[in-house]
């Protein structure tokens, strides 16, 4: 195979230095040059044979994977993402090492399949600070991107599929994130993998644009602080967000559709912003478990057999402007505390309430209760189900509505809404196939470059 030589530099010249092994043709300055990598070179000689800033341009073809990146590089395929790297079922096929290393328009598969060990289509270490991967195929690996631990990492605008054949408590995840502050994943594709992003003990971070599908959860979310998820949709997993163990996030223009058990969980998330999310179609809407201090306010939950399940003791949460549309129960809240779910005179909108707006100022002139005494007893004894078209339920329905003292406590909407504050977003509803790299294209061109980090979320009051 020739081999042909590029002047770096003077003395260089004078050395006769000769790259070769893997064909290529450098071009460019001292500081970096353009090295142009034959398919089916070495690709891990290439790798060391090139000086720390190059770029390596893979021509389209086959490379075998297992290969360690231990100095700043880009390697870039073409556009069609015809450069594949290949592994062989036994540990990373790409593992990034140095700071700075930029992986784009490439197909990566075939990564072990051990969870222990981590094995990764692409395993950015901790110290991989600011690596870019972005626009490639990520296919057939355990885990598709392990981000572990290396700070300010952007994974971008890349189509991450999972092994289908590993029954999903055995995947990895699409993109696994540990103690990275500022790292960002946008505008990426995900499915087949046990969670779509799982995040862990991190802060800073950003995950906004993403689309989730045939996954366990679309994004689980642990331990992390201080951080953004927007503008995701997660259709057809078992739960759309679940968010665990979080403080200070923001949480906004999300939709959830038609995931099976809930469109959206909070375990113990704190003083956060949950607004101008969708969720249609789950086995709960939204379920709040032991979530303090945070503003839901100006989401859509619909077609769910439970609006949103409140329960173990969460405190301090203002809730207003939400939309509780054509739910088969508005409200699950098994306490005997009063609740009251309005904020400075607005309420939220509920599909099942029959009530007038005499004055005209969009807020009904009587409260709205969504649970009564009989909805108590059916949550504690099911089997008195049985008994809903009986006398004796109707009677005591009857002096519910003569005697309201008699109410037990729960959720009040003391300013209940006449209509939706908005419409349902769906936009990204259509979103899908042939139209998604179309789509992230326009929507990277729109945006700044997130690779300096994450925006810090606001503490909102």
């Amino acid at each position: 195979m020739a081999a042909i030589a590029t002047l770096r530099n003077a003395v260089w010249a004078a050395a006769g230095f000769v790259l070769a092994g893997f064909g290529p043709v450098l071009n460019g300055a001292a500081a970096a040059a353009t090295l142009e990598v034959a398919a089916g070179a070495d690709l891990a000689q290439a790798v060391a044979t090139a000086q720390p800033g190059d770029t390596l341009r893979l021509a389209p073809g086959i490379y075998a994977g297992a290969v360690i990146i231990d100095k700043p590089l880009t390697l870039e395929g073409p556009k069609d993402r015809s450069a594949v790297i290949a592994g062989t079922r036994q540990g990373r096929t790409l593992w990034i090492k140095a700071t700075d290393v930029s992986l784009r328009n490439l197909t990566v598969t075939r990564s072990g399949l051990d969870l222990p060990a981590m094995d990764a289509g692409i395993f950015l270490d901790r110290t991989a600070h600011r690596a870019v991967v972005e626009h490639n195929d990520i296919l057939d690996n355990l885990f598709g991107v392990y981000v572990w631990g290396p700070q300010d990492a952007l994974v971008r605008g890349n189509r991450i599929v999972g092994n289908k054949e590993l029954r999903v408590a055995e995947r990895g995840n699409g993109v696994s994130l540990w103690n990275t502050p500022g790292s960002a994943v946008v505008d990426n594709d995900i499915s087949a993998g046990r969670d779509g992003v799982f995040v862990n003990t991190s802060k800073q971070n950003r995950f906004t644009g993403n689309r989730f599908h045939d996954l366990r959860y679309g994004v689980h979310y642990m331990y992390t602080n201080d951080s953004e998820i927007s503008g995701n949709v997660s259709t057809g997993n078992d739960i759309g967000f679940a968010i665990m163990y979080s403080h200070r996030l923001v949480v906004t223009g999300n939709v959830a559709v038609n995931n099976v058990e809930q469109g959206l969980m909070m375990n113990y998330a704190n003083d956060s912003n949950i607004s101008g999310n969708t969720v249609d179609g789950a086995g709960k809407c939204v379920f709040i478990y032991n979530a303090n201090k945070n503003r839901f306010a100006d989401n859509h939950f619909s077609n769910c057999d439970i609006g949103i399940h409140f329960t173990a003791g969460s405190e301090g949460n203002r809730i207003s402007g939400n939309a509780f549309i054509n739910n088969r129960n508005q409200v699950k809240y098994v306490g005997t505390r009063v609740m009251e779910w309005s904020d400075n005179g607005r309420g939220n909108y509920w599909s099942d309430n029959t009530a007038f707006d005499l004055d005209g100022d969009g807020i009904a002139d009587t409260a709205y209760r969504p649970n009564d005494v009989v909805d108590q007893l059916l949550w504690r004894a099911p089997a008195a189900r049985i008994l809903l078209n009986s006398p004796a339920i109707s009677v005591v329905r009857w002096a519910q509505s003569q005697f309201p003292a008699i109410l037990p406590g729960g959720v009040i909407d003391s300013a209940p809404l006449m209509k939706p504050v908005r419409e349902p977003r769906a936009d990204n509803d259509a979103i899908a196939g042939p139209n998604l790299d179309a789509h992230l294209d326009a929507s990277l061109a729109a945006k700044p470059d997130a690779k300096t980090g994450a925006k810090r979320a606001e503490d909102n009051q």
